[in-house]
């Protein structure tokens, strides 16, 4: 999205911020990176389907009835301070009531915060390649092992469910393959200004993204 939430794009792009512009086309990351610079957009996002080649990618659709047969998808958790019940806000759907859906504090980032760290440590112990990222607002968790990309709805919604079972706060839609995109890490999160950036594990507990320089865009 180039400025579909801030107004601001490049001059020559301002009547293409209302729309979501696809890339679908390139032939190497370099390439990849040479549209980001020229867009400069607001927020970008990746698609995490496996797809066997470009035509399948082009025509399949995001059904996830199919997922683990015609086409795979990497496992992402999504974890959003505003999903967290506040003693100062109240819960989400009070917030939402009050039109501040999107907003959280200090201390509901940190419950997401905690929450993250947690959930972590608890899917290291059945995968081995684990990747946490700052999403600009809240925090996503890769499982990256290679086999789990084709695991079918079923699977991935019992490992969900088992983990809502032992108290954690998520969405499945995320992770059980209903929404494909995902935050592209090191790209701009324009609802809070702040970039989207990979996480070592051991520095999860002391992140602030306040005060964070890898986090603050250059122009503010």
């Amino acid at each position: 999205m180039v400025g579909r939430h801030t107004g601001i794009s490049p001059l020559k792009y301002r009547r293409e911020r209302a729309r979501t512009i696809i890339i679908d086309e390139y032939e190497s990351l370099s390439e990849m990176r040479n549209y980001l610079i020229d867009l400069m957009p607001e927020s970008a996002y990746y698609d995490r389907n496996v797809y066997k080649d470009w035509a399948q990618a082009r025509r399949i659709e995001n059904d996830p009835t199919q997922l683990g047969s015609s086409f795979g998808q990497e496992i992402v958790f999504d974890i959003d301070p505003e999903n967290f019940t506040c003693p100062i806000h109240g819960t989400l759907e009070e917030k939402m009531r009050r039109h501040q859906g999107l907003s959280f504090c200090r201390l509901e980032f940190q419950l997401a915060q905690q929450e993250a760290a947690q959930l972590t440590e608890i899917l290291s112990r059945k995968f081995s390649d684990i990747s946490l990222v700052y999403s600009g607002r809240g925090f996503h968790i890769h499982i990256r092992d290679e086999e789990t990309a084709f695991w079918n709805r079923k699977k991935r919604l019992a490992l969900v469910r088992s983990l809502t079972r032992r108290g954690f706060v998520m969405d499945e839609w995320v992770p059980s393959g209903g929404m494909r995109l995902i935050r592209l890490p090191y790209s701009l999160n324009g609802l809070v200004s702040r970039a989207v950036i990979p996480l070592a594990k051991n520095e999860l507990g002391v992140f602030d993204p306040i005060t964070n320089e890898r986090t603050i865009p250059r122009f503010l």
